[in-house]
This record gives structure tokens, sequence and C-alpha cells, in this order.
């Protein structure tokens, strides 16, 4: 039976490995660094499903989504983790966006979504009376789901199924065999047949570690952060609400999200940070920040995108910044309805010339699979990734 060493206890490990027990062929040990699963990327994001609206027809975003939301789906019914399809509703805010909603939709419907509908005024104002709309799209199959349960499930089917699952521990060292390599952890030093690194933030350090090699990529870390909806004003949407993506860009702008816990957000923005594991703005690593500063790749974005970065920083430390792009959506929000929310860091790859690297990016390496980039919807499709790294990846 072959030994795979999983580095990262976030979603995509817990995924994977999971995906792996349930085969019987494989003895599987997932590392995770903290004293919890799920700590970073995994367990601060939105919560939302994600179908495959927005992606490029034919990557692998698109087609692992579309798939990745209809597994995560059955899977929260089997185990009955708290989910909820309660639809999107995509809006454009002035004339100009109609011709890109109406683009979006036909791209969803490329990517195989169903029941893709525009909604006319009066339709519109049954479900969501407050919102400024010159067109909608209403996308019936997105929904919430809480992920903590999800890795929680994920875990508990491991550790069953006779996986085993080390927290508090961090890699000291990994030395490659010609056929293996040996994780040296606090915990033990183990020998695998196969790496898998799902290290989410750190995955271009941990390639290099483990290579000894140059990443193809660069991790730039990018804060979201979140408004949180005061408890009396709640009824103030129904919906999950998404303004028109911008398609320069991976990030879908503000947009108001429900949560599974009854809560209500509007958020979020991306912000650089300073810190790869940094939520608030007084997180600061000095490594990290020159680590990204001096990245060519950083420095030609900056160049491209100075007027965004400054617009996204902007609404980080003004309220008013933030409030003005919600409006766009529901004219009648303003900042006496919102206390501060949460925040999570994106971990977003990057290419030498500042390109965003949309698509999902894994690679093999000798005896190693490197998850290099799997931004959102990375959760929503976790179960599907770990599926087309088995079949495309795992010699």
């Amino acid at each position: 039976m072959k030994k795979i060493g999983i580095i990262g206890g976030g979603i995509l490990g817990l995924s994977v490995g999971y995906k792996l027990v349930l085969l019987k062929k494989y003895s599987i040990h997932i590392y995770e660094k903290e004293n919890e699963l799920g700590k970073h990327q995994s367990g601060n994001n939105s919560g939302v499903l994600h179908c495959g609206l927005s992606y490029t027809p034919g990557s692998l975003k698109a087609k692992l989504s579309v798939n990745g939301i209809d597994q995560m789906i059955s899977f929260c019914k089997k185990h009955h983790i708290d989910h909820d399809i309660c639809g999107k509703l995509v809006v454009a805010s002035n004339e100009s966006e109609t011709v890109s909603l109406e683009n979006l939709a036909k791209r969803g419907e490329m990517n195989g979504l169903k029941g893709l509908k525009f909604l006319n005024n009066q339709e519109l104002k049954k479900r969501e009376p407050n919102i400024h709309s010159f067109k909608s799209l209403l996308v019936p199959g997105e929904g919430i789901v809480n992920f903590k349960q999800v890795m929680n499930k994920l875990s508990e089917i491991i550790k069953s199924e006779g996986g085993h699952i080390h927290l508090n521990s961090p890699i000291k060292k990994i030395i490659n065999h010609r056929n293996s390599s040996t994780i040296i952890s606090d915990i033990s030093d183990n020998n695998f047949d196969i790496i898998i690194n799902c290290t989410g933030l750190f995955s271009d350090r941990t390639y290099t570690s483990i290579t000894n090699e140059k990443s193809p990529i660069k991790i730039i870390p990018f804060r979201g952060e979140y408004l949180k909806i005061k408890n009396q004003y709640k009824n103030i949407f129904n919906h999950l609400i998404y303004p028109v993506p911008d398609s320069d860009y991976p990030f879908l702008g503000v947009h108001f999200t429900r949560m599974i816990n009854g809560d209500k957000e509007i958020g979020p923005n991306a912000v650089f940070a300073f810190k790869r594991e940094g939520y608030k703005n007084t997180d600061i690593s000095i490594y990290d920040t020159l680590d990204s500063i001096f990245y060519k790749g950083f420095l030609n974005f900056l160049r491209n995108n100075f007027q965004f970065a400054i617009g996204e920083f902007s609404s980080s430390i003004f309220l008013s910044s933030f409030v003005r792009k919600a409006k766009k959506i529901i004219p009648d929000i303003n900042a006496e309805m919102l206390e501060k929310g949460n925040s999570g860091v994106r971990a977003q790859a990057m290419d030498p010339n500042g390109e965003l690297i949309m698509d999902f990016r894994i690679i093999n390496h000798n005896n190693q699979i490197h998850i290099l980039n799997a931004p959102s919807p990375g959760a929503t499709a976790s179960l599907s990734i770990a599926d087309h790294i088995i079949k495309n990846h795992l010699n």
C-alpha cells in the first residue's frame, strides 16, 4: 500500500485525503501546522457555494466548479451539514453593465448552468424591493454552507477509514530520495511515496522548499474585509446579491452575502496584505511584505492596476469608500447600518508579468503534486479538485 503525505489541513487537503482513503489503496497522513483544521483560507471565507457562472468556458475552474457544487451539495445532504441553496442575483447597476451581464449569462450557459433567468422589474422588486438595477440575473443554483462542518465531517471520515491527521505539525524538512520523500515534523519522521502540497497561502514556498527550484508563480496575499449588517437592518436584502464582475480581475467586487448562521455581510474588498496570514491592517510581516513588493510581477501589477489598488486600499481605511460601492446596488444602505465584520486572506497566484492567474494551477514534480493556485471557488470545488488530482496527477 503506497503512503501519501498531504501537507495542509484546509478543505483541499481534507478533500484529497477523503477521496484517497475511500479508494482503500493508500495510507494517508495529513499534516497541519495549526492546532485546528482549516484555520486560515478555508475557515475564513464567505461560505458561498459558487456554481461556475463567471469562469472562462473550458477552464479548469469552470469544469470543476460545476461538478464541485453538485458534489458538495450531495455531501451536505448525506451528512446533514447546514446549507441553503438560496439563489444569487447578479445586478447591472448602470446601462453599460447590461451588455456584460448578458455575456455573463451566455458564459454560464456554456458552462452548463441551468435555470438562469433575467428578471423583469416586477419580479425583482418582489424578491428584493431595495435593489437599484438596470437589469438583473437570477442564478438559482448558488447557495451558502458551513464549510467548518464540511471539514469536520471530512476529518471524521478520514480517521474512521484509517487515515491519520497530525495537528500542531509544522514541517521542519523534507528529504527527497530517488522514489520517495521523508517528511520530518515535530511529531515524527515518515517516508512517503507521494507528497501532495495543499498549503494554500504558502504553496509557492512549499514548492521551492521541497523541489529546491524556483516556483513558477508567486502567491500574493489579498485581504478581503467584510462589514456586518446590524441585526435590526437584516431585512434590507434577502438573496446573495453580486455586482457584474470585472473580467480583468478574479475578485467579484463588493457584494451582499447571507451567512449560514443568519448573519448578513457586505464585502469583500481586495487589499494587499502585509502578512500572508494577516487579517487586520496591523498584521505585518517584514519578510512577507518584502517578498511581495520586490517580486517583479507585483511591481508590474501595481504599474498596470494602480487605480484599482488605491481604490481597494481606500475602502479598507475609509468606511465611506466601502459604503459608496455598496450603494450602487442598494442605495438606502448607510454606515449606521453596519459594523465591523469578518476578514479573510486570498492566496492569489501571480506570474512574473504581473498577470493574476485566473485558473486553478496544479503541477507534478517527480513524486510530488503541487496545488499552486486554487482560490475561490476552491472550497466549493474541493471534492471535484480531489477527483481531478487522482485522475490526472496521481501516478
